[in-house]
């Protein structure tokens, strides 16, 4: 099958500012791909290279097998939705969602038509008659995706589409967006540097830094095997905890000096009855309660350390408690390149 998209050793450079540093990335025919990263890692910048809207500087980017590199924006057949929904507030909605295709030649009445269809695939039909300014946040949103569904491209470009809604609308929409995209299964790249979004909205998630790509990988492997020390601590909330290898967490036939061990908050086990003996002792500093969980923040030989425990069995701050993490939850990073390192079979903690 032909890739829906495939970048090859991309560059963007703006002057003196490098955004995107040797891109290799293929999503592919009908995937929903989320990339994911913190400000300024050139998650925009990679949306808007496939886009055209920013040349390449080095590389190619294919669109269904066709390379597109030396083409205009409007020669690539694809859709964005920026952050800024840039709804033209004198149109209607019905207006507004056709307007890209009458201004490529379509006649009114099968702009119009197109226009309904997309609005009741989004769940706004019953908006067409209104202009922007009498819009919630979640419906400027349903329209600005209507927008790009007109046009039905080969791939759909959203960037951090979401990111200017409430956190339970965001919620809800992002759900929403998953739904579209199954039905249509058109070709997605989906911008956004909430993990959470990305985790729930992703078939794979691309973790950007920098301006390079860390991890390609389902949901799945990016939780439980990053590949980078970046990855671990980026994905989840809170995201992983890192102790240096001779810190009071050690294991058994690693040099502790070249390593850097991690475990998530989910798998650190406090003192209990059902605890097994432990020579780790940390003092609780703050607890933030989180509804049916609560955040534990640890004092661990002079290290930070973060729990993830049930609400109701937190300890108060000020307490010393027993640390207990079972070797299975480890995982190891190079102390100097952050890359993911084996362990040896059997590893435990100590």
């Amino acid at each position: 099958m032909t890739d829906g998209l495939r970048l090859r050793d991309v560059h963007l450079s703006r002057g003196a500012i490098t955004a995107l540093r040797g891109i290799d990335l293929v999503v592919r025919r009908g995937e929903l791909l989320v990339v994911l990263g913190p400000s300024g890692a050139g998650k925009s910048s990679l949306l808007r290279a496939i886009a055209g809207l920013d040349p390449v500087t080095g590389g190619t980017v294919a669109i269904g097998g066709r390379d597109v590199t030396a083409l205009r924006p409007g020669q690539r057949d694809v859709s964005m939705v920026f952050q800024s929904y840039s709804l033209l507030p004198h149109l209607t909605v019905a207006d507004n969602i056709a307007f890209g295709h009458r201004i490529r030649g379509a006649d009114r009445r099968t702009a119009a038509a197109r226009a309904a269809q997309a609005a009741a695939t989004v769940g706004c039909a019953d908006l067409l008659a209104r202009r922007p300014h009498q819009l919630s946040g979640g419906e400027r949103q349903r329209v600005a995706l209507a927008r790009v569904l007109v046009r039905e491209p080969d791939v759909f470009l959203l960037d951090e589409p979401l990111a200017n809604l409430d956190a339970a609308l965001r919620t809800r929409m992002r759900t929403e967006i998953r739904a579209v995209h199954d039905r249509l299964g058109t070709t997605t790249v989906y911008v956004t540097h909430d993990q959470s979004e990305a985790m729930a909205l992703g078939d794979r998630i691309a973790v950007l830094r920098a301006g390079r790509i860390e991890q390609v990988g389902t949901p799945d492997e990016v939780w439980h095997r990053p590949r980078t020390r970046h990855v671990a601590s980026f994905v989840g909330g809170p995201g992983m905890n890192l102790l240096p290898g001779d810190g009071p967490l050690r294991l058994a036939g690693v040099e502790a000096t070249t390593v850097e061990l991690g475990v998530r908050p989910e798998h650190v086990a406090l003192g209990g009855p059902d605890i097994a003996p432990t020579d780790l002792r940390g003092e609780v500093e703050r607890v933030e309660v989180l509804g049916e969980d609560a955040l534990v923040h640890l004092r661990l030989g002079g290290h930070s350390l973060i729990a993830r425990v049930p609400a109701r069995a937190r300890p108060a701050p000020g307490e010393r408690v027993a640390v207990s993490v079972a070797g299975e939850h480890l995982h190891a990073f190079d102390a100097a390149t952050g890359e993911r390192v084996p362990l040896p079979a059997g590893a435990a903690a100590r």
